[in-house]
């Protein structure tokens, strides 16, 4: 499958592992990344690349090219999940209850492996490469707004990404222009009602009656109150009430998430919401209070930037490696740096059912096929040789 790979981008591959299984035994939560960033700031600066720290575990490393021009941003997150590994890898999750579970890991793997093959080429370089070490991903509004506020994507003309991701082949990138993936967002309801005794619930305002009532209700937000075109999703997904068997507690909580495409949508999914609380509650002679919390915008890709490395990507692996793929229900934080300037995020397959790396992410038993970073690094070193290469030299 490597045929068609740079020698340099094979010739790391080893290391890169050696850092990915590193970073998979020592995950770390959103905004808790202390010894991850150190660990990148280490690699970077024996790569002889400026580093810089806008956040407190964000990392920045800069390589300035031998001559002026373009600046391109590359991002990598590094945050895990609050899960318990269930995998029976050697390198598996040394701190419990927490794990690489979505690919950061590789991400950050790969992102290095470029900077240390990159930072070799740079009297090549016209511009300026900008390695972004994002905090924070997995937990909205998350670490990618605040490295933008701290100006980490100013003056940055186009910004790159990748996925790692166990729904596509090995080896395959997945593209789209325009929305890739949709804007996601939180609401919280408390339902305000009367405890007491589970034998006279006449005496009561049960919340938890009221409670599945709204559930149920919610679901027409979608159903009945959206377009079928616009796609969109509503989901409950936690629910805590009472805590003994025969009493009938005064309060229920409702969170849950929203996912959307469309703006109009997503700007009126709250007062349907509230609206529905409101009438519920009200017929049941109980109160309630209700939150809503927007989180990543949808990641638009830019048509020209995603043409280029399409055809880049055509040029290099050939067909079987591209395919175009419809947008993804779930958030990506990357979103917030495509409000500084155009970019291109794609989708890059390592799943692999004969190696068993078939589980969804976010998912205790998730594994990755090790062999889709070193397609991850020579997509980045043939995009850096595109956009900012001296052929002359």
């Amino acid at each position: 499958m490597k045929e068609n790979l740079l020698k340099s981008a094979l010739a790391v591959e080893q290391e890169m592992l050696e850092w990915r299984r590193w970073l998979h035994q020592n995950p770390e939560l959103s905004f808790q990344e202390v010894k991850t960033s150190a660990f990148i700031e280490e690699k970077l600066r024996s790569f002889n690349i400026e580093v810089s720290r806008p956040t407190v575990t964000g990392v920045i490393g800069r390589l300035k090219g031998a001559k002026s021009g373009r600046v391109i941003g590359i991002r990598a997150d590094i945050d895990a999940l609050p899960m318990q590994e269930e995998t029976d890898l050697a390198f598996a999750s040394l701190n419990a209850g927490v794990m690489h579970s979505c690919g950061h890991d590789g991400h950050t793997a790969i992102l290095l492996a470029a900077a240390k093959l990159l930072s070799g080429m740079r009297d090549q370089i016209q511009g300026e490469i900008r390695f972004i070490f994002q905090h924070a991903e997995e937990l909205p509004p998350g670490g990618a707004a605040e490295m933008v506020k701290s100006g980490v994507a100013d003056g940055v003309d186009a910004m790159y990404g990748l996925h790692l991701s166990s729904a596509f082949p090995t080896g395959v990138f997945g593209l789209r222009v325009g929305a890739l993936t949709s804007a996601t967002d939180r609401f919280d309801i408390v339902i305000q009602g009367k405890g007491g005794h589970s034998a006279f619930p006449e005496q009561c305002v049960d919340p938890v009656i009221t409670g599945a009532q709204v559930i149920t209700a919610l679901q027409t937000v979608i159903s009945r109150n959206t377009a079928a075109i616009d796609m969109a999703v509503l989901s409950a997904c936690h629910v805590r009430a009472g805590n003994a068997y025969n009493i009938i507690p005064n309060t229920m909580e409702i969170s849950g998430s929203v996912r959307t495409f469309s703006e109009l949508v997503r700007a009126a999914v709250p007062q349907q919401i509230e609206r529905i609380v409101s009438g519920t509650t009200q017929a049941a002679g109980a109160e309630y209070t209700f939150q809503y919390s927007l989180g990543y915008d949808s990641v638009i890709n830019d048509q020209a930037l995603t043409s280029q490395v399409e055809d880049l990507i055509l040029k290099s692996y050939g067909e079987a490696h591209r395919i175009h793929i419809q947008p993804l229900m779930h958030g990506e934080g990357f979103s917030a740096f495509l409000a500084k300037c155009p970019g291109c995020f794609l989708e890059l397959g390592s799943g692999n059912a004969e190696k068993g790396c078939d589980r969804p992410h976010h998912n205790p038993q998730y594994r990755m096929d090790e062999e889709a970073m070193v397609y991850g690094v020579d997509y980045y070193l043939r995009l850096a040789e595109l956009l900012l290469m001296d052929k002359k030299k």
